[in-house]
């Protein structure tokens, strides 16, 4: 399965959910995570705020890949993106192992296929270190195989059938 979690617009959201039905739209109608651990320890994997994202743990979780489409906020993801990704930190447990000589956080739903970021916006060359960087720690840290980004200026080229 392919998730695709993005921050752009209704329309976009209309037009990629028709062609795909696992699709995240961070359109900010959620509470930020507040950092209770209730996804790790209480209840583990569900996040304990009853709102949309209350099951994201699960259903990223279950992902193969994913897919995350982004505004450049900084050099990282826009607050919607960051607030959804918050809230799936239950997809690993808080035991820790070793993963590749280091010590990562063991993960709840097994290794995964592809990280993929596509990152829209104004973009400097330090911002795309770091974004570079982030991607690939990211991909480390929620147990996928590979990991991918790109750079766009303009969003408008966005091809919905090659995400």
């Amino acid at each position: 399965m392919r998730m695709i979690i993005h921050d752009l617009d209704e329309n976009f959201h209309k037009q990629v959910s028709t062609k795909l039905s696992d699709v995240i739209w961070a359109d900010g109608k959620y509470a930020p995570c507040q950092g209770c651990f209730d996804c790790w320890t209480r209840h583990p994997a569900t996040c304990g705020m009853m709102d949309s994202l209350h099951q994201m743990c699960r259903v990223i979780g279950q992902a193969d890949d994913l897919v995350i489409i982004t505004e450049n906020c900084y050099g990282g993801y826009s607050p919607e993106v960051k607030n959804i990704l918050d809230r799936s930190i239950g997809t690993s447990t808080p035991m820790s192992t070793y993963r590749g000589g280091e010590m990562h956080h063991t993960l709840r739903y097994g290794r995964k296929g592809t990280w993929k970021v596509i990152v829209y916006g104004d973009i400097s060359d330090n911002e795309k270190s770091t974004w570079e960087l982030m991607v690939e720690r990211n991909r480390i840290n929620h147990g996928y195989q590979s990991a991918e980004i790109i750079f766009m200026d303009d969003i408008t080229d966005l091809e919905v059938s090659k995400i």
